[in-house]
């Protein structure tokens, strides 16, 4: 990897955000971190400096449920640099109950799909200006747990939901992921700029920050080496910066294998994706935030 690629990464102070941002600091390079918290932003710039002393790690502090904070650290991040070679769109949630933000969305959406969207598109200048960049959008085959998708409903629906319901809403919101990324490809051509989303598997590092007994199911599912975090975070890394993915865009891919996956309906409908994505951006315009 060329010294000077900067890599752009939410999500990065945990799970699988971190260990990507470990693997590209052992190949220097500059790092754009999210975060929320300064303590664990400092925790993180510490391993890193421990792996690279010489790494150039820079955070940006924002909670990524609200749309004007990704606004704002999408534009600090633009003014900050000329270009951004790679955009790891990483930074997840899945609620186990319906929270709703200070401004009118359901978390969940807002976290998993509403914020990489935005944050792209605020980007999306400085990425093109790069002369090879890449898109990582991190979905998931929960997709396949979806119900059924209704737009733009889905994309304002703040109904209550039970734990068990939870897991259908957290699916919508990957195949959103999908989607995104499908659409973004095409609108993307004739750039030089690429875009991927991909299955990272079960983790146990998303796991549950809403489980009260989290903390021990992820010892016990470590224990009997489920959900290793490494294989996740491992083909993010891959399409972020493998030459074997040089000119591929516009796909969906699984962890381990690095092979492509059809989405379930309508992941794949074109028209489907061209809906979604005018209608999230009307969504957007209509709130001010585009």
């Amino acid at each position: 990897m060329n010294k000077l690629t900067t890599v752009a990464i939410t999500g990065a102070t945990s799970g699988l955000g971190q260990l990507v941002a470990i693997e590209l600091v052992k190949q220097n390079a500059h790092l754009v971190l999210t975060a929320r918290n300064k303590e664990r932003a400092e925790a993180t710039q510490k391993i890193l400096k421990g792996i690279n002393p010489k790494a150039k790690v820079d955070f940006f502090y924002g909670d990524l449920s609200l749309m004007k904070e990704v606004k704002r650290v999408g534009e600090e991040i633009k003014a900050s640099y000329t270009k951004i070679d790679i955009l790891v769109n990483n930074a997840g949630l899945h609620a186990f109950e319906q929270r709703v933000t200070s401004e009118g969305f359901a978390e969940m959406i807002a976290v998993n799909y509403l914020a990489p969207w935005l944050l792209t598109n605020t980007l999306l200048q400085t990425l093109i200006e790069s002369e090879n960049a890449r898109i990582v959008n991190v979905a998931s085959e929960a997709s396949r747990n979806h119900g059924e998708l209704k737009l733009p409903e889905d994309l304002i629906d703040i109904s209550n939901f039970t734990a068990r319901e939870s897991s259908v809403i957290y699916g919508k919101t990957k195949l959103l992921n999908i989607m995104f990324t499908a659409e973004l490809s095409y609108r993307l051509s004739g750039t030089r700029v690429i875009v991927n989303a991909l299955n990272p598997g079960f983790n146990v590092t998303g796991l549950g920050r809403e489980l009260w007994f989290a903390p021990l199911l992820e010892r016990i599912l470590k224990l009997l080496h489920i959900g290793d975090p490494h294989k996740g975070a491992e083909i993010i890394t891959r399409l972020a910066i493998d030459p074997q993915y040089n000119g591929v865009t516009g796909g969906y891919f699984n962890v381990v294998t690095g092979k492509p996956i059809i989405p379930i309906y309508p992941g794949d409908d074109r028209g489907m994706q061209n809906k979604l994505w005018r209608d999230t951006e009307i969504l957007l315009q209509q709130k001010g935030f585009i």
